[in-house]
């Protein structure tokens, strides 16, 4: 039987996880040599590449001395935490991938500490050690810091160090003598990182993750702790609550290379995928048909945000998407749910809407952006953090926010942040960059990082991660200023944006369709402004269309769909179409928004 390694790759945003694995991918001989790969193998997702982000954990398998390697790739940021602790069910040991510049950063610290609480086996490897002013010594010592800090064991902290570039394609022991290839790092995994604990006992699977294909549909993937499961075999699955279903294994998968292969038997150790047991979840257990033994379900931190996801009810409504009802939108929902495990939905009172909970901001917007490419049309509501009673005490979520920027930007970083409630805990010099660290509430991280981005002309590096519940901090100031809404419906005109350019700034061009009720700039001060921008010029004899000279336009301010989520008020929403993103007010009519702000202030 050949020998079996599962590993995770766990690592801070951008440390190069995915590029490492292309690495080990290329040096197993897994292509033919003249085969066109391309960068980023893994990152097959369309958002993944234009992000330069991993949002789904992936599985490969390489072999190299008669060693079957199975590899995950996860993602670095916190707002997928959901995703890496999945996915570490199915591994015994962890590669922590660490920028010989940056260090250790706070998903680093997230990952880690997930990964050594489920008593894994680590592996670190320093990588971009290539990097100019690089800082490998310093970065080890630090990261032996952080071990000690999260309470590993003495064989945790016992742990071999790699040294290398992913990107120059190279690992060895040592960062001043460059080697050929990354074969050391092969060699360490199969000496330090345990051949799967085989429990002795009836069969156990836990369901880890699950893939879909749309020739034969949902296939629960999952690694094999006890027993071996054969194809044909009739099995139980035993869900959350501890209900017990039948069923039967149509077909197995093993991960081999890229792909997968069908096989007749899994035996335990290995990685596979189970298709033919119907309603599983992740978090299920398949377990022997007559006497099954359900195993500890996973635990998934709690969602710290929520948003309304509601129909678009816009006069430009089923222009662009061919998705468009409350149905559609319900299903899709209801089949994130089945693979997200760290989103949750709730209905409202109107069954047009939905409240829909995650992890953070870049979380939802994913799942809103992978909607509008699929063609749905929705629209949004301002995210909101949720409020928990703890002891009687309202409490909020608070993140731990650290940022790297120029020491002549750091007085005003600070300001901002003091603003929203933060409360700075570290400050100290790394390198040329002020490396501060602030527990702020989750509610005054929304908007927030463009107005630091700004704030450093575009030199601040921010990070955030979860840290707890604590009582309610008090109100933080949002947008203070208001906004320019549309008065009338259809093309707005040059003439009309330019004689209000004074007043503020417009997120609209000349020539664009809009509607009654549409946010279409911004004004300059608090207090929204209605008004008309398509009247065009009068012309009559004395005043010819061209001589009084062209009118210069600012260009529009175009925003990302997690600018725009950051942007809007409790009284907005974002329209998000597959080519468009608008902004609207809920009420249109604003005359009918004038009586609900009214009837607002007499129940206060």
């Amino acid at each position: 039987m050949t020998q079996i390694r599962n590993i995770a790759i766990i690592a801070h945003v951008d440390h190069g996880k995915t590029t490492l694995v292309d690495k080990i991918l290329h040096q197993t001989k897994l292509f033919r040599e003249n085969q066109e790969t391309g960068e980023l193998i893994l990152d097959n997702n369309e958002l993944e590449r234009e992000r330069g982000i991993t949002i789904l954990a992936k599985n490969v398998s390489v072999r190299y001395k008669d060693v079957k390697i199975n590899i995950i790739d996860t993602p670095g940021h916190a707002d997928f935490g959901g995703e890496v602790e999945r996915v570490l069910n199915m591994a015994d040991g962890v590669l922590l991938l660490v920028d010989a510049f940056e260090g250790a950063m706070p998903q680093t610290r997230f990952v880690l500490q997930k990964a050594l609480a489920m008593g894994k086996k680590p592996i670190v490897v320093i990588n971009k050690v290539d990097k100019p002013n690089c800082r490998p010594d310093e970065v080890h010592d630090q990261v032996f810091e952080l071990f000690f800090n999260l309470d590993a064991t003495e064989e945790q902290l016992d742990f071999p160090t790699v040294y290398g570039s992913s990107k120059q394609g190279w690992m060895g022991p040592d960062y001043k003598t460059p080697t050929s290839d990354i074969t050391y790092l092969l060699d360490m995994i199969i000496e330090h990182i345990p051949t799967p604990k085989i429990d002795v006992g009836s069969l156990q699977v836990m369901i880890s993750s699950l893939d879909y294909s749309s020739f034969i549909g949902r296939i629960a993937i999952g690694r094999v702790k006890r027993g071996a499961v054969k194809v044909n075999q009739p099995v139980s699955l035993v869900k959350r609550d501890g209900s017990i279903l039948k069923s039967r294994v149509k077909e197995l998968f093993t991960f081999e290379g890229l792909g997968k292969i069908k096989v007749e038997e899994v035996v335990a150790g290995d990685i596979c995928g189970v298709f033919g047991i119907e309603n599983f979840e992740i978090g299920d257990t398949i377990a022997e048909f007559e006497n099954p033994e359900g195993m500890v379900p996973i635990q998934v931190d709690e969602p710290t945000m929520c948003m309304l996801f509601t129909i678009n009810n816009s006069p430009f409504f089923g222009k662009e998407g061919k998705f468009v009802t409350s149905r559609h939108i319900r299903e899709r929902l209801e089949k994130e749910l089945e693979k997200n495990l760290a989103m949750k939905m709730e209905d409202t009172n109107s069954p047009d809407a939905f409240l829909v909970y995650g992890r953070g901001i870049l979380h939802l917007s994913i799942l809103i952006e992978t909607m509008r490419r699929e063609g749905y049309e929705l629209q949004v509501g301002q995210p909101r953090v949720i409020v928990k009673e703890i002891d009687g005490v309202r409490c909020e979520p608070i993140e731990l926010l650290t940022i790297d920027v120029p020491e002549a930007f750091s007085g005003k970083v600070i300001e901002l942040i003091s603003q929203r409630k933060g409360e700075m805990t570290v400050m100290e010099q790394k390198g040329d960059l002020t490396h501060i660290e602030f527990n702020i509430p989750s509610r005054g991280l929304i908007g927030l990082r463009n107005m630091l981005l700004t704030a450093s002309a575009g030199e601040a590096i921010i990070a955030h991660r979860f840290k707890d519940f604590e009582p309610w901090k008090g109100p933080i100031p949002s947008r203070v200023m208001g906004v320019f809404v549309s008065k009338e419906m259809g093309a707005c005109t040059a003439y009309s944006i330019g004689n209000l350019q004074d007043r503020g700034s417009f997120f609209i061009d000349p020539g664009d369709q809009i509607y009654v009720g549409q946010v279409i700039g911004e004004h300059i001060r608090p207090g929204d402004l209605v008004v008309n921008v398509i009247t065009g010029k009068k012309l009559t004899n004395m005043r010819a269309s061209g001589s009084d000279g062209t009118t210069q336009i600012t260009p529009k301010r175009n925003f990302s769909l997690e600018e725009a989520l950051e942007y809007i008020q409790e009284d907005e929403y974002l329209e998000a179409t597959p080519k468009s993103l608008r902004l609207r007010k809920v009420i249109l009519d604003e005359n009918e928004r004038k009586k609900a702000s009214r009837q607002v202030e007499m129940a206060e």
